[in-house]
């Protein structure tokens, strides 16, 4: 079964945001705001959770140091030991201090490339996805707010019409 939702359309991120507030002190639950740029605040506003990206990106950066220490002893002092410039290869802590631009670059390689991976899949954005965006509007000056009727359809078009929209519409979702 279809649900109907409704689709509040602002001209104004400021009036956006007075909308955001007033509805979630009616206890209404906002689906998604679609906006043409990011408006600072929205997601505090909304009451979306602060994201755990910085935690997964560390544990990335973990991985890539990780992955550099042991390739590093494996190839330059198990695998293949050699004397460069005179300074033999006997043990990975003496030539620790040549190994660190790999450390470091490898550490931020993993770190950004599993981050922007991670990103992709946790919010579903595959190649070639047809876009979710419920009116063309919104990628260039309105914003749109949709809420998910309850029967409460009277309700929410009365306080959507007192804070500011310019276009409510009922849409199947």
């Amino acid at each position: 079964m279809a649900s109907k939702v409704i689709h509040a359309l602002y001209t104004d991120d400021d009036v956006l945001m007075h909308a955001v507030k007033k509805v979630r002190q009616a206890k209404h639950h906002i689906e998604e705001v679609y906006c043409p740029f990011p408006v600072h605040g929205l997601d505090k506003a909304m009451g979306i959770a602060p994201t755990r990206i910085a935690i997964t990106s560390f544990m990335y950066g973990c991985v890539g140091l990780t992955v550099a220490i042991v390739m590093m002893n494996f190839i330059m002092i198990e695998d293949w030991p050699q004397d460069i410039g005179g300074k033999p290869s006997f043990s990975y802590l003496e030539n620790m201090p040549a190994f660190v631009p790999i450390m470091f670059e490898l550490t931020v390689f993993f770190a950004a490339h599993l981050m922007v991976i991670t990103f992709y899949m946790r919010s579903r954005l595959w190649p070639f996805k047809e876009a979710e965006n419920p009116d063309k509007r919104t990628t260039d000056d309105h914003f749109l707010m949709e809420i998910e009727i309850h029967d409460n359809e009277d309700e929410l078009i009365k306080l959507l019409s007192e804070t500011g929209a310019v276009e409510i519409n009922i849409a199947e979702k």
